[in-house]
Order: C-alpha cells, then sequence, then structure tokens
C-alpha cells in the first residue's frame, strides 16, 4: 500500500512538470529570444497596451516610436509584451 501511495505521488509530479513547469519553461525561453532579436523598426506591443516601432535597442531598455506625431517612449525590456502589433491599427 506505501508503494502505490509513493507510485501516485511520483506520478503525480510527473504529470505537473509536463502539463505546468515544462510549457513555462518554453513559454519564457521563446520570450527571451524574441526581446534579445528585437531591431529598429520592429512594430512591438508594451503590457500597458501601447503598440509602436522599436528606435533604439539598448541593453537594459528600449525605446518606441507611437503615433503619427512620432512620440517616443522609452521601457524597461521586460514590459515587452509581444513583436508585431497584435491589435489591428486600422480600428479606433
Amino acid at each position: 500500500m506505501e508503494i502505490l501511495i509513493i507510485v501516485l505521488i511520483v506520478f503525480y509530479i510527473v504529470i505537473f512538470y509536463f502539463l505546468k513547469m515544462r510549457p513555462e519553461k518554453q513559454r519564457k525561453k521563446e520570450q527571451e529570444a524574441m526581446k534579445r532579436s528585437l531591431a529598429p523598426g520592429d512594430p512591438v506591443t508594451m503590457i500597458d497596451g501601447i503598440i509602436g516601432n522599436v528606435c533604439a535597442v539598448k541593453e537594459k531598455t528600449i525605446v518606441i516610436e507611437t503615433g503619427a506625431d512620432r512620440v517616443r517612449l522609452e521601457y524597461a525590456n521586460w514590459a515587452i509584451m509581444n513583436k508585431g502589433a497584435s491589435v489591428d491599427q486600422g480600428q479606433q
């Protein structure tokens, strides 16, 4: 009976790893690769919903340019949600 309990605990740990931890590590690795591949001119979406084009990439920050009035904002690298505009810019 004790062996069955130990086997079940190990089984649940393995299932938890493959369903929760492993996909999270893969997503994190993809996110880091995306942040390293940013170059000036790339469209990005920030975590607060601002969409713009990358103007400069620094060590810990990026500078993006938004809108027709060419406002430039500096963000920390961790604030990048994804590369490419995720919202249809034709709608307002």
